[in-house]
């Protein structure tokens, strides 16, 4: 029998938060939040504010960071694109790949993707891969092909020890913003169709893989949420962006 997968809470800031909004929310945050050693809590502030987020988490080791996206080049003339190898220096560990709003409003593809993965673990940051169907595509039963397509294509460029050190997560497209929230069998349904992906996808550890959900999550339904079979945790946008709302969030399955 498998190892139970250590569950973790992960804030998606987008463009929101610069560095002195940054510094009192951590400051607000680590009051309302002490320490937990049976979850892991990740922010991935917007990248000018990647430095202050360290800075004022110098005293709180369990709050992890990372940056919500890099170039698919190493360097060059790319004019406000950031460099995976940049990075590392500002103490982040974690970077995402494939957000739903990086795919529609910047026009990355699978393709992209893949190629971001692997800068990303070049420099030894852990990646997560975010995959999601859009309404549309959902209401004409394209949930498992989307997410198959997805994951494949951007897997392709990676090897065996890179895919092992990815997490994933789940944000149905048409739940991020709207205030509408797939139930707990949705996610579920979309999780298990992820999970067995990886065991068809080789080298990938897919007992251990952590899968994130990540749509209008609230402190409202956090619980029910994590409750759902193959949810390991949760990837959150706008409640993520108040101290207090994301401590409740934080403090669930306690």
């Amino acid at each position: 029998m498998s190892e139970p997968r250590t569950p973790v809470f992960a804030a998606n800031w987008k463009m929101s938060h610069g560095p002195a909004e940054t510094g009192a929310f951590v400051e607000r945050f680590a009051a309302r939040h002490g320490p937990r050693g049976d979850a892991t809590v990740v922010v991935f502030p917007p990248a000018i504010s990647l430095a202050a987020f360290a800075a004022a988490a110098s005293g709180r080791p369990d709050l992890e960071f990372g940056v919500q996206d890099v170039h698919t080049e190493v360097e060059g003339a790319h004019t406000s694109g950031i460099s995976a190898a940049m990075v590392p220096a500002t103490g982040a560990t974690w970077g995402l790949a494939g957000h739903s709003e990086r795919r529609r409003e910047f026009g990355d593809t699978d393709v992209d993707v893949g190629r971001k993965l692997v800068r990303l673990l070049e420099v030894g940051l852990r990646p997560v891969l975010c995959v999601g169907e859009t309404l549309d595509e959902r209401e004409a039963g394209r949930l498992a092909t989307v997410l198959e397509t997805q994951i494949r294509d951007a897997l392709r460029p990676l090897g065996r020890e890179g895919r092992a050190r990815l997490a994933y997560a789940y944000e149905p497209v048409w739940a991020i913003g709207t205030g509408r929230t797939a139930s707990p069998a949705d996610a579920a349904e979309a999780h298990a169709i992820i999970r067995e992906q990886l065991v068809r996808a080789e080298g990938c550890d897919a007992e251990r893989a952590v899968i994130l959900y990540g749509g209008s999550v609230k402190p409202a339904n956090i619980d029910a949420l994590l409750a759902a079979p193959g949810v390991d945790g949760v990837l959150v946008g706008g409640a993520s962006l108040d101290p207090d709302s994301w401590a409740a969030i934080c403090a669930a399955g306690r």
